[in-house]
């Protein structure tokens, strides 16, 4: 694992249960404010029974949108759902309810 997911894998790690961060808030906490795509690699790469709450990671607006041949959007949604976040469906994407966004200290987070 690289270096660079490490890091990124630090900051989705200080994202609390019931709050959701997007890819770009991620990135802008690690640093990398352009770079979401990256954190999206990272989130691709894990592996099965992580300790990481990729769950608590999500599209611009609350999309779920995790692509890893091992984690869909629904099980996102049930994952979310253990720690009381609400999902629906809309427009064939599962979206959050209502999100309650996690703000990394020392940053101006965009939604």
């Amino acid at each position: 694992m690289s270096d660079t997911f490490n890091q990124i894998y630090e900051k989705i790690r200080e994202i609390p249960p019931g709050t959701v961060a997007t890819y770009g808030m991620v990135a802008k906490a690690w640093g990398k404010p352009r770079g979401a795509q990256v954190v999206g690699w990272a989130l691709g790469a894990m592996k099965p029974g992580s300790n990481i709450p990729w769950q608590r990671v999500v599209a611009k607006g609350g999309r779920l949108s995790i692509t890893n041949m091992h984690i869909s959007p629904k099980d996102q949604a049930l994952s979310l759902a253990s720690e009381s976040v609400r999902c629906e469906e809309r427009d064939g994407s599962l979206w959050v309810i209502d999100p309650t966004w996690h703000t990394f200290s020392g940053t101006d987070d965009l939604v």
